[in-house]
């Protein structure tokens, strides 16, 4: 199955292009920030999913507007939540509010959105105005969810279910359907779109949050244990939780310990915890694929599938 099938090159190109002319401004911080950000690249995996679904579809108005918009109000909660998580780097690089200072770090955030309402704006459909206000509120809420979890101690798989789903699946969900509301299409194929999109959300993040703990620096591009250092369980110390109760202390004291991340992994390893998480993700990655069932074949509805299934191995 081929990750690039035809015009996805083309159409990523013509993003970037579009994306760069649209973050412009006269203020020289906000550009600088935009540099290091939104155009210095990253897996555009948003864009790449409104791209796929649009095309699986025959071709749906406006995706061009919607990949924009969906990566900027991914790149503008980039920007906020690496302030808020207090963030050494992002993709690599020093993070913006360490370089610029919060209160600039903060209203780039907010002029990447004020760039997002000019942009769906275009499209004229109010029912797409509405599906972003609300993927809005849900990803405010999931993430001060993950804040009261961790200070309060309420660790429990709901939670967790409950905040990958909010900070994550559910701009994924937009992006996949998205391309559908836009071409008026409803029924099983509009579900079968957002389903997708959900459970390929879900997938994806399980597997960054495993990859913070069992990743490698190199290839993360940032320093991995940022979850425990922030005192937030995901699915990996969720599950070592169950059987060592030691990794409640770890995350209270947020990894502050010599060795404690170590601990962790090599608890991981041993106790078959980390084969567990792995098979966890391999299933949501095998429920996307499966959700597209609907569709007609094509190699956009081929490639979609390889995206999720790339999840059971991503390394990165």
């Amino acid at each position: 199955m081929a990750l690039s099938p035809p015009g996805l090159d083309a159409f990523l190109d013509k993003f970037e292009e579009t994306l760069e002319a649209l973050v412009q401004s006269e203020v020289l911080f906000i550009r600088l920030i935009h540099q290091d950000l939104v155009t210095a690249g990253g897996k555009r995996i948003r864009p790449r999913l409104v791209f796929l679904a649009s095309r699986a579809l025959g071709g749906a108005p406006f995706e061009m507007e919607l990949a924009l918009a969906v990566e900027l109000l991914h790149s503008a909660t980039l920007l906020h939540d690496d302030l808020i998580d207090d963030a050494e780097t992002r993709r690599g690089k020093e993070a913006a509010f360490r370089k610029y200072g919060n209160a600039v770090s903060v209203l780039s955030g907010d002029f990447l959105l004020s760039r997002l309402l000019h942009v769906i704006a275009k499209t004229g459909r109010m029912e797409l105005v509405e599906r972003f206000a609300q993927v809005a509120k849900t990803l405010s809420e999931g993430e001060v969810l993950q804040f009261q979890v961790a200070a309060l101690e309420d660790y429990s798989l709901e939670n967790y279910e409950r905040i990958i789903t909010a900070k994550t699946a559910v701009l994924m969900e937009l992006s996949t359907e998205g391309p559908a509301l836009l071409k008026g299409v409803d029924g099983e194929v509009r579900e079968a779109l957002a389903r997708f999109g959900l459970f390929y959300g879900q997938a994806f993040q399980m597997r960054d949050d495993y990859l913070d703990l069992m990743g490698t620096p190199e290839a993360l591009g940032k320093p991995v244990g940022g979850d425990v250092r922030e005192g937030k369980a995901t699915l990996i110390t969720l599950l070592l939780m169950e059987r060592f109760p030691e990794v409640r202390e770890v995350l209270r004291r947020k990894g502050r310990r010599e060795g404690d991340l170590d601990r962790l992994r090599m608890l991981a390893w041993e106790s078959g915890v980390a084969e567990e998480v792995e098979r966890r993700i391999r299933e949501r990655a095998l429920l996307a694929a499966a959700a597209l069932k609907p569709l007609p074949p094509s190699p956009y509805k081929e490639a979609l599938e390889a995206l999720a299934l790339k999840e059971a191995e991503r390394l990165s």
